[in-house]
């Protein structure tokens, strides 16, 4: 079984570097890297061999198959003290014994920015009525499905995903990728593998001539240039082993790890040329199933110091609570506590609902 799970990861490796094209940017649809769920973020991301819930569509869609009633969630955060707000709703049911389905939106977006471009008039005068206002938001649309694998233990998933962007009435850009994911569990030992965009992601940007014409003062090549009209974001695979254990009778003890890789050099602590990697580490305590605390520290990053005086380490510490009752659980997540890496501190909160709530 152990050879099935590497000859998995062997096979999303190779897709991955197949189709990672040296010359595309590092960075595209970054919002999609954020994460989703309260409890999550408190154990710092790492999930990708535990999560076996409605929220399984985004770590690994291999987790769905576990579902034994249809199940909903959502989840709300702010990002910049305030500026910009982040909002995720998913769905999803078992179809039978062996396989399940979901679905999940989510919005990243900053509202009611000024647009200032028409506030000085044709004869230079200022003109405050012709300030208007615009947002510019990222969507995300997921359609997952699950199955558990002919040998004991194993599930694996997919994820087919839409992509819009708008800014404005200045750009707009449709997308589509797809995500796939397997997990095995062994007793008490959890395993995951998740390999995002793995045929790569592909946007495709519109621009309105007419919106970009009225920017006064703009000189192209200069102070304004059209951006590329295609995007292609590149694979990541991250990898988890998860281990339960029963401390007494009534906690148990959590603890996983992941690695997250990227196909790019980035300033991850482990990087080269052509592959980089951060770790993550996170615990979950539950007291009769009823009550969790989380902690959790990744996102390990090689930080430019200012005035040219070399790097330091910086991470994210996490912290959360979960409180479940008869189907219902709430769960609240503290990031970057200590303020340890650039990543501005973010209060996080979702709800989970079993749907035998509503019989």
């Amino acid at each position: 079984m152990i050879n099935v799970l590497k000859r998995f990861t062997f096979i999303l490796i190779s897709f991955s570097t197949f189709f990672a094209f040296p010359q595309t940017a590092k960075y595209s649809n970054e919002f999609l890297n954020i994460g989703v769920d309260a409890a999550a973020f408190g154990m710092a991301n790492a999930v990708t061999a535990t999560t076996r819930d409605v929220n399984s569509g985004y770590w690994n869609p291999a987790g769905l198959v576990h579902l034994e009633d249809n199940q909903v969630s959502a989840m709300h955060a702010n990002y910049f003290a305030n500026i910009a707000t982040y909002n995720y709703v998913a769905g999803a049911m078992p179809i039978d014994s062996k396989s399940a389905v979901g679905f999940s939106i989510i919005r990243f977006g900053v509202d009611d920015i000024l647009n200032t471009t028409q506030l000085i008039d044709e004869q230079g005068n200022i003109d405050y009525n012709r300030i208007s206002l615009f947002s510019t938001a990222d969507y995300a649309f997921t359609l997952s499905y699950a199955r558990n694998l002919p040998l004991e233990g194993f599930s694996y998933g997919v994820n087919a995903k839409v992509i819009r962007r708008v800014i404005g009435d200045f750009a707009n850009a449709w997308g589509f990728g797809f995500d796939a994911g397997i997990q095995f569990q062994k007793n008490s030992w959890y395993f995951g593998v998740m390999a995002r965009d793995i045929t790569t992601t592909y946007n495709t940007w519109t621009f309105d001539d007419s919106e970009l014409a009225t920017i006064q003062n703009a000189i192209d090549g200069q102070n304004q240039s059209t951006p590329e009209a295609s995007e292609i974001t590149l694979p990541k695979l991250q990898i988890g082993v998860a281990k339960n254990t029963a401390l007494t009778r009534d906690f148990d003890l959590n603890t996983s790890v992941n690695l997250d890789m990227r196909f790019a050099q980035t300033n991850d602590i482990i990087s080269s040329g052509s592959v980089s990697a951060t770790p993550a580490f996170g615990f979950e305590v539950g007291y009769v199933n009823l009550v969790y605390l989380r902690g959790g520290v990744g996102n390990f990053q090689n930080l430019e110091q200012l005035g040219g005086n070399g790097t330091e380490i910086g991470f994210q510490p996490n912290f959360g609570v979960g409180f479940k009752y008869k189907g219902i659980q709430i769960d609240y997540a503290l990031t970057d506590i200590g303020d340890q890496s650039l990543a501005l501190y973010s209060n996080v909160f979702s709800l989970k609902l079993d749907w035998s709530v509503f019989r």
